[in-house]
């Protein structure tokens, strides 16, 4: 796949970047960025020179329906979630020892439909939406799949918000405490998050409303249900 260059105009540190993984620290969370993509670094100079056509509405800033706006249309479309059942839990209680939890993913490619899905017991819901996506991209880099155009849909903004507004470089720069100052919950999974992430070259996300009219989110709900469906301890 030939190389893509990634010009800011406007974000945290406007220049040229030559992944996604890069240009998204510069944009995600940045009010008014504005950004595009080209096939050659020239393209993209002339452009922050102001030599190009005026940009469109829907690249002036990155949002979770609109991050794939500037970039090539995807071939892989990769959906993820998670989920867990609390028996006779109280709001605030811990999730139990015995609670059942899943994760899972579809990956569309090429008229494929490939699924992976696992359970665990005494998991949050959190733990296992995290996790979904790192096994999924985990498996495209596997299978040499990382350099295809990826849209992940999901329906967590626990998951998506910290990749999309920059808040996991800041937990990093801080030694995995949040703004206020408390530990960043399920750390490692997140620090694995940011060793794969710029391993991918075109990879977007967008939100989707859960258990509603998205089929492919859907089919990932159904999969992790049937999971925890089947799960028995021994």
């Amino acid at each position: 796949m030939a190389k893509k260059f990634y010009a800011v105009k406007r974000g945290r540190r406007p220049g040229i970047y030559t992944s996604w993984p890069e240009c998204q620290q510069q944009v995600s969370g940045f009010t008014g960025a504005i950004y595009k993509g080209f096939p050659s670094r020239s393209a993209a100079l002339d452009w922050l020179k102001g030599a190009d056509t005026p940009v469109q509405p829907q690249q002036l800033s990155l949002s979770l329906d609109s991050a794939a706006a500037s970039v090539s249309a995807p071939t892989i479309r990769l959906y993820t979630d998670g989920g867990s059942r609390n028996h006779g839990n109280k709001r605030g209680q811990h999730v139990k020892n015995d609670d059942k939890a899943a994760w899972a993913y579809l990956i569309e490619y090429r008229h494929r439909q490939i699924t992976g899905t696992d359970g665990e017991f005494g998991a949050t819901n959190n733990k296992m939406e995290v996790t979904a996506l790192i096994k999924a991209l985990e498996y495209l880099i596997a299978h040499r799949l990382n350099d295809e155009p990826i849209l992940a849909t999901l329906d967590s903004h626990y998951v998506l918000d910290p990749i999309m507004k920059g808040w996991l470089y800041g937990w990093r720069r801080r030694g995995w405490v949040t703004s206020s100052g408390s530990p960043v919950a399920n750390q490692e999974l997140w620090a694995t998050v940011l060793r794969l992430l710029p391993q991918f070259s075109q990879l977007r996300f967008a939100w989707t409303k859960g258990h509603a009219v998205n089929q492919g989110n859907n089919m990932v709900d159904e999969l992790l249900n049937e999971t925890m469906d089947r799960m028995e301890r021994n």
